[in-house]
């Protein structure tokens, strides 16, 4: 309560002057924090003229929340003396400035190591074709981390506290870390077995084991995989580094096989016509590939002849091979109808006496 009286008794002796002073630093930085924020952008950005690209910047929140608060140190800076205040606040205060400032400093500077951003995707188009797409969101994730661990240090050094001690620590720690958490580090090397390896990348159409789908994101510890059912399926990187993975997205052409039982007595010379007709129709497509192409009377069965038809298409996609198949299936019916030639069934034939 003595406190209190006291600071009331101090606070009534300052002139009114220095609280307008101090109110009106506090007041002109926060109306002016856009101003100053868009002028400091627009001074590393000489080649931006447009106001919106400047505000929609990484840079452009963390140096409004700065030079507010830059407004309000100032003001309590301002203020030091009439209040008296003592070296030891002053010193916390000063602190948690420096703090902030590197906490603003550390979000924008990590916000710009983003695929939205005009400088990462500057980069990327220089990159070109190097580096895949998977690889480079993984760079910049770990650019990233790295921003604001070296933040976290900075912080520490502040706040004064000893890293050589912190340090040691963290070494016996790593290793209890690390014995209880086995499977975590096995998923953070297999994640690192993906990035380097690239059996796959996002957008990516996979089969392995129990799961098919399409990739939707790789990180550090899991790989999500949206199945065909639109469930979305988190495998842990360790699993994955382990086992046969499909890449269907690989493929760069797709087998179409049938087999046609043409009943017994179909006569050879309608057979010969079959095969001539069936293999001009695939040589006509342009999404058929032409040495790929197998029209062969095979073999004969209990039921009739077998005509075996096998060939590659180009419509590696899922939805575009089934509507090939389609297009193919309709046009080798019309054939045996327009011949005159039926499949054979499943029949036998029982003898009574």
């Amino acid at each position: 309560m003595e406190q209190l009286v006291d600071f009331w008794n101090r606070l009534t002796s300052i002139e009114i002057v220095d609280i307008i002073i101090a109110f009106g630093i506090i007041v002109f930085f926060r109306i002016l924090s856009s101003t100053f924020s868009y002028m400091i952008i627009r001074i590393f950005k000489i080649k931006s003229k447009k106001a919106k690209e400047i505000k929609e910047s990484a840079f452009f929140k963390p140096l409004k929340v700065f030079f507010i608060i830059l407004g309000i140190y100032l003001a309590v800076v301002f203020l030091k003396i009439p209040l008296q205040i003592n070296e030891h606040t002053m010193n916390i205060v000063t602190k948690v400035f420096k703090i902030i400032s590197v906490i603003e400093f550390a979000v924008g500077l990590a916000n710009s190591f983003t695929v939205k951003t005009i400088l990462v995707k500057k980069l990327r188009a220089s990159l070109n074709k190097k580096m895949d797409d998977t690889v480079f969101e993984f760079v910049l994730k770990i650019a990233r981390i790295l921003i604001y661990v070296i933040a976290i240090f900075l912080i520490l050094t502040i706040l004064e506290i000893d890293l050589t001690g912190l340090i040691a620590g963290l070494g016996l720690g790593g290793v209890i870390i690390t014995l209880a958490a086995q499977d975590t580090a096995k998923n953070l090397f297999g994640g690192a077995v993906i990035f380097i390896d690239k059996p796959f990348v996002v957008g990516d159409w996979i089969a392995m084991d129990n799961y098919e789908g399409t990739i939707e994101d790789i990180t550090f510890r899991t790989t999500r995989i949206r199945t065909f059912e639109n469930a979305l399926v988190n495998i842990p990187n360790a699993i994955i580094a382990d086992a046969s993975v499909t890449n269907w997205s690989k493929m760069e052409k797709r087998r179409y096989k049938t087999n046609l039982c043409l009943e017994l007595d179909t006569p050879l010379e309608k057979l010969e016509l079959l095969k001539v007709r069936i293999e001009k129709m695939l040589r006509e497509r342009e999404s058929v590939y032409d040495d790929s192409i197998i029209v062969r009377f095979d073999k004969i069965t209990d039921n009739g002849i077998n005509i075996l038809i096998y060939t590659y298409t180009n419509s590696v996609d899922y939805t575009s091979y089934l509507k090939e198949v389609e297009d193919i299936n309709v046009k080798i019916m019309k054939i045996l109808n327009e011949e005159h030639i039926d499949l054979a069934y499943d029949t036998k034939t029982v003898f009574v006496r």
